[in-house]
């Protein structure tokens, strides 16, 4: 199997670390060149530690987990004779504590809407099947214990 590689970079700036007074602005780097900017959520540590226009791993695990099921959607998809037009997804998760007061990303919360070029439309029930197999063969939806739920969208 392929590895993947992420460098993630901090530096302390300033005083106040012993008092947790210290800023969570961060940098992820991809192997491609991309750089983003990161942060801790701002509903966990508030500004100014944070940057609330920085992505924060909360955001960034709900992202990969929609991005995952968005393209292995489209795989089975186009295997199945259904040309996607277009998809949207409002993902969401939610964090909440385990039995032992730990904070965890207990659930995420897929809501794709998925258009069609005209006459490759599959019914709901067809769709449902395909989500249901893309969430089967999602790499990264089968490595992870948050419950996934899938609420496609239709017109």
């Amino acid at each position: 199997m392929a590895e993947h590689r992420a460098t993630i970079r901090w530096n302390r700036t300033g005083e106040g670390f012993l008092q947790a007074q210290f800023s969570r602005n961060h940098t992820w780097e991809f192997d491609g060149g991309l750089s983003v900017p990161a942060t801790a959520a701002p509903s966990v540590v508030p500004p100014p530690w944070t940057d609330p226009s920085a992505v924060d791993p909360e955001e960034a695990f709900v992202a990969s987990l929609s991005s995952c099921h968005l393209l292995t959607f489209l795989f089975v998809a186009a295997k199945a004779g259904h040309q996607v037009d277009g998809y949207q997804d409002e993902a969401s998760g939610v964090l909440a504590k385990n039995e032992s007061g730990v904070p965890w990303m207990a659930r995420v919360t897929l809501r794709p809407r998925v258009t069609y070029a005209p006459g490759t439309a599959p019914t709901p029930e067809q769709e449902d099947a395909l989500h249901k197999k893309a969430h089967h063969y999602c790499y990264i939806a089968n490595s992870v214990k948050t419950g996934i739920s899938i609420e496609p969208q239709r017109p």
